[in-house]
């Protein structure tokens, strides 16, 4: 079948977005990153083949950890400006950057409102941060929390109604839920273990998080309304990092210590059963799904720098991305 011309799809008011494809500045497949190659951390993207790779950021600044707004127009990020870290908005193709939040805490997870009209991050000193959500259109910010103790790695329910998210406000780090405003806060692990870097499963039955107990270090995963916390990984060391979820919940992908080397670990909660799906003698770490959950991007020192690759799902084949020091891969539209 011969394809119409634009011209005739727009006279019988037909567009391209329309038909389901995806605009220049919103690619179906897209892949945002951090970069040094310039000799400044800028923010990138570049396709899942690794061609078409383009500067987003150009700033006197140190520009990472990018996240996609749900529906791709917009990327947040994390910006170093002097001694702060400041959270920042821009549009996918790098115009219209804006300033929403200042002194947050970078390695602390933050993202997108289901809907795309609010973020939510951690701000404060160390060991006082609290939990904050900012309307990206208005740039108006709240603060949800106020415990004496550190509050941080927030993460939406599905349906955007609730945050989970953890808090050392009672001594050790345990993970509490709130409503979307702040209120109606629960508590829902307890005992001596610490419980951190909560991330709501893709159904909003289950909270993924990593607990701690005899100087071990497991992936977890809890009811979201609360009960019994059930071990999915025993004796992994399983690092902080916050584990994500692949889009159809059948997996949690996280990261894993050996010794001074980091890997990537890949369990399903119905059996169990874990593997590992990125593993060198080089760190590797900061992952992200593909939207389809097909692949993971990660950083990988295995080649004497920190290169942005892609792997299987099943671990089998991975691909180098980028040539040049790179970062905090955020794929499409997952959090």
């Amino acid at each position: 079948m011969t394809a119409l011309p634009w011209m005739t799809l727009s006279a019988i008011g037909i567009s391209a977005l329309s038909l389901g494809a995806s605009a220049p500045w919103m690619p179906a497949e897209d892949i945002a990153f951090a970069s040094r190659r310039d000799g400044n951390w800028e923010i990138y993207a570049t396709d899942a083949a690794g061609r078409n790779q383009r500067r987003l950021t150009r700033r006197d600044a140190e520009d990472r950890f990018p996240l996609w707004s749900p529906d791709r127009r917009r990327i947040a990020f994390a910006s170093l400006v002097g001694a702060r870290w400041e959270l920042w908005v821009m549009d996918a193709d790098g115009t219209n950057q804006r300033r929403l939040a200042s002194e947050i805490v970078a390695k602390s997870t933050r993202g997108w409102s289901p809907d795309g009209s609010r973020l939510v991050y951690a701000a404060g000193a160390r060991n006082r941060a609290a939990i904050h959500v900012v309307d990206v259109a208005s740039g108006r910010g709240t603060r949800l929390t106020a415990s004496p103790g550190e509050d941080r790695d927030p993460s939406w329910s599905p349906d955007g109604a609730r945050l989970a998210y953890s808090s050392t406000r009672d001594g050790s780090s345990q993970i509490y839920m709130m409503g979307a405003d702040g209120g109606n806060v629960r508590r829902l692990t307890s005992g001596p273990a610490a419980h951190a870097s909560p991330r709501w499963s893709p159904d909003g039955k289950a909270i993924a998080l990593v607990c701690s107990r005899d100087r071990s270090q497991d992936l977890c995963l809890i009811d979201a309304n609360g009960g019994r916390l059930e071990r999915l990984t025993t004796g992994v060391r399983v690092t902080r990092d916050a584990p994500r979820w692949s889009p159809d919940g059948s997996r949690i992908a996280f990261q894993v210590a050996d010794g001074d080397n980091y890997q990537i670990g890949v369990v399903r909660p119905a059996d169990r059963r874990y593997s590992l799906l990125a593993s060198s003698q080089a760190y590797d770490g900061s992952y992200d799904w593909a939207p389809d959950g097909s692949r993971l991007a990660f950083i990988s020192g295995r080649d004497g720098f920190d290169g942005l690759f892609t792997v299987d799902a099943d671990g089998r084949h991975s691909v180098r991305l980028t040539t040049t020091p790179s970062l905090t891969p955020a794929w499409g539209s997952r959090q």
